[in-house]
């Protein structure tokens, strides 16, 4: 089976972002995407070009085009949000990011009118149905098939970090359960979710996808959701490792991350050096230290067991990365990283606001609102720069 890649220009950039409608009276998770699409939809168009249904009638999903620099793409994301949120406002509904709702019962939605959305619920049942879940995708371009599978695998080393980072879900259906992002072990639930199988090139990725097609587990090359994949529709690599993200600055951070590491790669590969492929092991270990610990996680860095802070990782990254920044023009985004590990990750701050408000989750979903409209807080809400909730 021959899959056509349509490779994009090198390190070109597109971000998806699933947001979350709230009544602002409640706070619950409330239907309103129907309606909100439909007054956006520019006249004799099908749908708004930026702004799509997602599975649920609670989530609206924007997206960026193909942009070059990530402040383009915050930027694009930022004209679009603000319509969605204008909408929402005209009809009660307040507009949020996070891997999950706080309370919230996953039962209690209604899900989109769409075809493939209702033939998916039909299909997987109670795994699609529980699927109230956000998260953030990241696209990076890349101009040939013989690149990303390497590339694919070499990223997978860096899970966790960008895990860690973006972890928003540590409360589902008004109970803390005790992980950073409870939305990367719902999503695990999906067969053909969680973390990508190790290819060896683009003809194996091509022979696999045909046995899948084939044998009926999946009917196309989309429902292949694997936490990074190819995209040969797109041209790209995406990264769906990361939960819902808050506020564009922390959007503006992991793209940057994405967008530096594809392209240091891409870099190597040009130069005739031979990506990393990790052992699965360690991936998979890693995966769940970040998923329970966040950045708090010490994760496995070789085949030995040498462990080491996650949050450390994260900073020497950032630093071994920021030429690259430099010649991408997101140098300050890449900066972004940093302050998101001294603030706290969303998590952190979700459970710190809980913990202010004698476990109040109402006050979480104000937080998000919050953080939505203004930005990262300038300290935690203890007050504290760089205090952490464990």
């Amino acid at each position: 089976m021959e899959i056509p890649f349509r490779s994009s220009e090198r390190a070109s950039l597109g971000v998806e972002w699933e947001l979350q409608l709230v009544d602002r009276e409640t706070r619950e998770l409330t239907a309103g995407a129907v309606e909100i699409l439909e007054e956006l939809r520019p006249e004799g168009a099908e749908e708004h070009p930026k702004a799509k249904h997602e599975l649920l009638q609670s989530t609206v999903e924007i997206i960026t085009g193909v942009c070059t620099t990530v402040a383009e793409a915050k930027a694009d994301l930022a004209g679009t949000l603000a319509e969605v949120v204008a909408a929402a406002d005209r009809r009660g509904l307040g507009v949020m990011c996070a891997g999950s709702h706080p309370f919230t019962r996953w039962d209690s939605q209604e899900i989109s009118p769409k075809e493939r959305y209702l033939e998916l619920v039909e299909r997987m049942q109670w795994l699609a149905r529980r699927l109230q879940i956000f998260g953030v995708h990241v696209h990076v371009g890349v101009r040939s098939p013989d690149k990303i599978i390497p590339i694919v695998n070499a990223l997978t080393q860096y899970l966790p970090h960008l895990l860690a980072l973006s972890a928003s879900s540590p409360f589902w259906s008004g109970c803390d359960t005790g992980l950073a992002s409870a939305r990367t072990k719902v999503f695990e639930g999906m067969p053909t979710g969680g973390l990508p199988h190790q290819l060896a090139d683009w003809a194996e990725f091509e022979e696999y996808m045909d046995t899948l097609i084939r044998t009926g587990a999946i009917q196309s090359v989309r429902e292949v959701w694997w936490d990074v994949r190819p995209h040969p529709d797109f041209g790209t690599v995406e990264l769906r490792i990361c939960d819902g993200l808050p506020t564009l600055d922390e959007i503006g951070a992991v793209a940057a991350l994405a967008q530096c590491l594809v392209e240091q790669f891409d870099t190597q590969l040009d130069r005739g050096y031979t990506l990393p492929t990790p052992a699965e092991w360690v991936i998979r270990e890693n995966k769940w230290r970040a998923v329970r610990w966040g950045l708090d996680a010490d994760i496995v860095v070789d085949e030995k067991g040498t462990v080491r802070p996650v949050r450390q990782a994260i900073l020497d990254l950032v630093e071994e990365l920021t030429p690259t920044a430099k010649r991408l023009g997101c140098e300050a985004e890449l900066a972004d990283v940093v302050r998101i590990v001294e603030l706290g990750a969303s998590y952190q701050r979700q459970r710190a606001v809980a913990a202010a408000h004698d476990g109040d989750l109402t006050a979480v979903v104000d937080s998000l609102l919050a953080e939505l409209r203004d930005g990262l807080p300038a300290a935690g809400p203890a007050g504290d720069a760089g205090g952490h909730a464990a």
